[in-house]
């Protein structure tokens, strides 16, 4: 997403523009989870099969999630591990956070959290 931002690509082309406006003003930022979905899609699918990657910030909710989860298996791939940690601007201890976010109990059933404390 930082690419795209970074590449400043007009609004009508790419969501380069959309992107960075959905950070910055509110009343766009309820778009963006979806502008941040099809940025990352458009990644995926153009990326080499098995080549490595860290995503930050993605996915964010538990639907992202859940279709990202549908991208890995239609490539027969799958994740290693995932890392998380609560935003900075989070008004959460990091135990309360990592209790509270549906997509840090979804990679924990799965066994591929790390980086957050055991839920109690």
């Amino acid at each position: 997403m930082q690419q795209e931002i970074s590449r400043r690509t007009p609004v009508g082309h790419a969501a380069g523009q959309q992107a960075a406006a959905a950070l910055t003003r509110p009343a766009v930022r309820q778009d963006a989870g979806r502008h941040q979905l099809a940025l990352l899609r458009k990644w995926f699918w153009a990326r080499k099969p098995d080549a490595g990657f860290l995503l930050e910030g993605f996915p964010a909710t538990l639907l992202q999630a859940l279709v990202f989860d549908e991208w890995l298996e239609a490539r027969g791939e799958s994740l290693t591990a995932v890392f998380c940690a609560p935003s900075p601007a989070a008004d959460l201890s990091v135990a309360a956070w990592a209790e509270e976010t549906p997509v840090v109990t979804h990679y924990r059933t799965q066994g591929l959290l790390r980086g957050a404390p055991a839920a109690a």
